[in-house]
């Protein structure tokens, strides 16, 4: 198989994972950078995400529009291709509404990692509120200035909350976006669990940096859980091999 087909195939493995590990329902979705074209990338056509196979997927222009497609696209598919835009280092990128990362972009205590497994989530999570700039709104990104404001407030960062609606996560690689996405829910559980009991505790500077160092996304510890995962949300027989993964020569 191509690059281009294996990362369509983790494309919709990626979707069934997310939706099984409760990241997503009918809503939210994720997308990946076409790997000979950066200035293209991959998502679903509007479908609930535990639904998708690979004849759903559409491929969008850098304005976030289809590419000889007509079928309906999802509304937010700018958020997706905002932050392509911006950050040439992103392979990947998921917008969700996982309830429990909701409480962190209401109150004024950042979500933070406070544990290991949520250390990829980088120091606080900057809160984007699109009223600031565009006034009352349905609260949904639904054009690219949106997308670029949402895009900025992300920065350099992993992940943005989005005030009353989800959160945008970014990474190099779909194993690697769907990690992230999988633990930020059970961070944000964690640390509001401590809350109600003390302080938390969050992870150090230094911390996050050894779990970043240490970190290999071809590894077989992160192999194991994506088989994991896939396995769990009933595709383990699309997943392939750890080499079908790693980089390609």
């Amino acid at each position: 198989m191509s690059q281009l087909d294996d990362l369509l195939r983790d494309l919709v493995v990626a979707n069934r994972i997310l939706a099984h590990e409760n990241v997503v329902d009918a809503y939210g979705h994720i997308s990946v950078r076409h790997p000979d074209n950066p200035r293209r990338f991959f998502m679903a056509r509007s479908l609930a995400p535990e639904l998708v196979e690979r004849h759903d997927l559409i491929e969008f222009d850098q304005e976030g529009e289809p590419v000889n497609d007509k079928r309906q696209p999802y509304l937010e598919r700018f958020i997706h291709a905002a932050i392509f835009e911006a950050r040439p280092d992103v392979m990947a990128v998921v917008h969700a509404h996982a309830e429990d990362t909701l409480p962190f972009g209401l109150i004024k205590t950042p979500l933070q990692p406070v544990i290991h497994s949520g250390s990829f989530i980088g120091g606080k999570v900057p809160v984007w509120d699109i009223r600031k700039k565009f006034g009352d709104t349905n609260l949904l990104v639904t054009n690219m200035a949106q997308g670029r404001d949402l895009a900025q407030c992300l920065g350099k960062g992993n992940v943005a909350l989005m005030r009353g609606h989800g959160f945008a996560s970014a990474a190099r690689s779909i194993i690697e976006v769907v990690r992230l996405s999988v633990y930020l829910p059970r961070n944000a559980r964690v640390q509001m669990a401590a809350m109600l009991v003390g302080k938390p505790i969050p992870l150090s500077k230094g911390e996050i940096a050894a779990r970043a160092a240490g970190y290999r996304p071809h590894s077989p510890e992160t192999w194991r859980a994506w088989e994991y995962w896939a396995n769990r949300a009933g595709c383990g027989d699309m997943i392939g091999t750890p080499h079908d993964h790693a980089p390609k020569a």
